[in-house]
Parts: C-alpha cells; structure tokens; sequence
C-alpha cells in the first residue's frame, strides 16, 4: 500500500542553552478533504494527506450513513481541489442539523449529548467468539510501533492498524487519530475484510467515539498503547469489546472482556 508523504522537511532555527543554530525538521502536513454525499455538501475534514476514498468512506461508516459496500455506488475524488463525492441510494441528512452536531476536525468531533446517546443505542453487541494471546498483541503493537516512521520523524501523528493473528493488515497515520481510525475501517469496508477475527491497534487514547466506531463494525478488540476513557471502558464492556491499554514492551491492561485475553 503506498502513501504519500505527510510531512516535509523545513529549515528552523533552534535555541539550545542560549545558543542559536540553523536547524530541519521534518513537519507533518495537513489538507482539507471535502465529503459530499450525493451532491450535498457533508462535513469537511482536516487530515493528512492520501487514503481519502478509506477516510471518507470510514466516516460515513461511523456516522452510520452507510452500512454495506452495495450502499455506495461510486466515489468521486478530485484531489487537487480536495473534494470527494460518494454517490448512495441513501438519503443525505439534512445539512444543516448534520454540521450542527459535526464539528469536522482532525482529532474528534463535538457532540450534543442526544446524538452521542443515538450513536450508542444504534450498536449491537459483536458477536464473535475470537481470542488473542497476549504476548500476540504485544507483538503486534511492537509492529505499529515500529512502521510509525512519520511519527519518529515528526511526532506529529497518529497510527492506527487493523490485523490479524498473521500481522497487521493495513497501517496508515494521520494528525487525526480519529482520521487514523476510520481510514482502517474504511480499507477494511472497501476491501470486505470480515471483522469479527480483527482487532484494532492505535497508538493515542481510546475515547468512547473510537471505542463505537469499532463496535459498529464488529471489532471485537481494541488495542491501544495508550489510555482508554471511562466511558469508552464502559461502552467496551456493554457491547462485548475487549478493551486493551497502555499495551507497551511485555505489559498490557485489560479493561473489558478479559475472557478474550489469554494470559
């Protein structure tokens, strides 16, 4: 899978112990992408670039706006102007009360609570009887780890992965750990990759809308180097998600659903 670049190097000038010096750094890139769907302008999103069609399509995926791939009939993507068009049988929302409760950003959006309550009352418990070792998950977050190359460079982005007992499946990072997560649900959407074996791997914070949007697509594990919310834990073990942080080096947490875990 080849992305392009989302950083670019840049000359600076840093201060160490009073001292000036001419310096690089390699600083992460941001774009706008634009959805609409069918011909009505959606939200627009900041994030890194490549991976639009899985970005926009994981989007509409937590949002609910589509729920099989027989939904989307075709996406358009006119990448100089950042604007992506996906075409369904689906009616859009209405506009104006769909941007009220969609702040379009990079890292989240901010909800109203009788949306938020929607999106939860929407799931269903995954149903899947798969478990992992925990020295796999380990393993697998060693490798999100070490294919983060544009977070080492610039410690500006986030990752996010959807994989296997095999390895990882498909990797991508964005300034936008939300972003992150949806462009690998949406690769998973596009590419009919079943989930119900899958876990998700992320390097930021597991918030409850993350932990939703993997809910709806029947992940039944989320695994993160960080810290998971109260609320996400919750929602993790009303809706039967294994719910794993601060998975670094030989030592993980387990929040929910520990039966899934094999110690």
């Amino acid at each position: 899978m080849s992305l392009p670049e989302i950083y670019e190097k840049r000359e600076i000038v840093t201060c160490n112990r009073g001292q000036r010096q001419s310096d690089y750094a390699f600083i992460v890139k941001e774009t706008p992408l634009t959805v609409f769907l069918n011909d009505t302008e959606l939200a627009t999103l900041i994030c890194s670039p490549g991976a639009h069609k899985e970005l926009a399509v994981g989007f509409l995926l937590s949002e609910g706006l589509v729920r099989d791939l027989s939904d989307i009939r075709e996406i358009t993507f006119n990448e100089q102007d950042g604007l992506l068009w996906v075409e369904t049988p689906c009616a859009a929302p209405e506009t104006e009360n769909f941007l009220r409760r969609q702040i379009a950003s990079c890292c989240g959006k901010g909800r109203v609570a009788p949306y938020f309550i929607n999106d939860a009352r929407q799931l269903q418990p995954v149903q899947s009887t798969c478990r992992f070792a925990a020295s796999r998950l380990l393993a697998l977050i060693g490798i999100l780890e070490e294919g983060s190359a544009s977070f080492r460079l610039t410690g500006g982005v986030h990752s996010a992965a959807l994989a296997d007992h095999t390895g990882l499946l498909a990797m991508y990072e964005d300034i936008g750990r939300h972003n992150a997560v949806d462009k690998a649900l949406g690769y998973a959407f596009l590419n009919r990759t079943a989930t119900a074996d899958k876990c998700l791997l992320l390097s930021g914070r597991v918030s409850s809308e993350i932990l939703i949007k993997a809910a709806r697509q029947g992940l039944p594990l989320v695994v993160s180097r960080s810290a998971p919310t109260l609320l996400a834990v919750d929602l993790a073990e009303q809706y039967g998600v294994a719910l794993v942080g601060f998975a670094r080096g030989e030592r993980l947490s387990v929040y929910s659903h520990a039966e899934k875990i094999i110690m």
